[in-house]
């Protein structure tokens, strides 16, 4: 049971929230847990669906962002976003189970994409500390300048999704995957 109010349905939600709960639902076909807690705070919910959305156009491919989620999910401890990613990243990212189960674990078996993941996974295991090398392995795996903003972009969205759902105690309302230890 989540620690605040999460609307039952749109309607339930404050109304400059409604709108962007009803495109939700019509993009996903129903309106999961965490963007109707979200809801709460229409600013919140506008921000993440804006930095979401603008990322999702960006040069990162939909299974890479995926399997950034996974990455700093598993980091984070969040067994909402664990479960959400797992479901989106099979059925809308096409990611196999071993490569869900490698984007756990850090990594990927595609070299470029492990570049890409591995690097997140020290952004968030460091708080953004990383060093000249770390920069460096991503930049000689193929990714530019704005691409390696974007890796950082969505460590970013995926930890405020993270937080979101840990302080809140977001009800999980996808097949439950748990969070390994370390």
């Amino acid at each position: 049971m989540s620690r605040i109010h999460t609307p039952a349905s749109i309607n339930d939600a404050p109304q400059a929230s409604k709108d962007a709960l009803e495109a939700v639902n019509k993009q996903l076909g129903s309106v999961p847990n965490l963007f109707r807690i979200v809801a709460n705070s229409p600013q919140t919910l506008e921000g993440y669906l804006g930095l979401n959305g603008a990322l999702g156009k960006g040069a990162l491919s939909a299974q890479t962002r995926e399997r950034i989620a996974l990455a700093v999910a598993q980091i984070n401890g969040c067994n909402y976003c664990l479960a959400a990613h797992s479901y989106l990243g099979a059925n809308l990212a096409r990611l196999n189970r071993a490569e869900i189960e490698a984007a756990r674990r850090g990594t990927s078996s595609n070299a470029k994409a492990a570049a890409a993941v591995e690097f997140a996974v020290k952004i968030a295991g460091n708080r953004g500390a990383v060093s000249d090398g770390d920069l460096q392995a991503v930049r000689d795996a193929g990714y530019s300048d704005a691409e390696i903003v974007e890796i950082i972009g969505n460590v970013a969205l995926n930890t405020l999704t993270n937080y979101i759902n840990e302080v809140l105690g977001t009800e999980i309302d996808f097949p439950v995957v748990e969070t390994r230890a370390a």
